[in-house]
């Protein structure tokens, strides 16, 4: 709703929804499930929380009390990057998304690319979506 009106997201509309995410991916690898995930993980912190949770705890207890380690995500950081004209021109095109173009400074003033030890691949937006996704099939092989 804040970014339907123009408002940015901050860290506290953010960690929840992050949180939420790390559950659903801890459920599905828990399971044996492979994961794609796609949401904009724009500070390093927020990709924490995806892989760790927000307290970074990878135990919870079980009904008998005893702790139980749970299963580890693994994430793959696929890092798109694009200059602010073409991202901007490619948000003025879309029709009835929330996200305003107005908003993207916003973005890229958070923005933390990832960096080593991060798990990551960075892909240009000015390659067409065929390369892009067989850069990331190749890079998971």
């Amino acid at each position: 709703m804040k970014m339907g009106k123009g408002i940015p997201l901050n860290d506290q509309d953010r960690i929840p929804w992050l949180c939420n995410l790390h559950d659903v991916l801890q459920r599905d690898v828990a399971s044996g499930q492979h994961v794609i995930l796609a949401c904009s993980a724009l500070k390093k912190v927020y990709r924490d929380i995806l892989i760790h949770g927000k307290n970074g705890a990878p135990l919870k207890c079980d009904e008998s009390g005893k702790e139980e380690k749970l299963a580890e995500v693994k994430l793959l950081v696929v890092h798109l990057t694009g200059s602010f004209e073409v991202i901007s021109g490619r948000l003025l095109k879309r029709k009835g998304h929330f996200m305003s173009p107005e908003l993207l400074q916003s973005q890229f003033d958070t923005l933390e690319p990832p960096s080593a030890p991060e798990n990551f691949i960075q892909i240009s937006v000015d390659k067409n979506l065929s390369e892009i996704i067989a850069t990331i099939i190749e890079t998971l092989k």
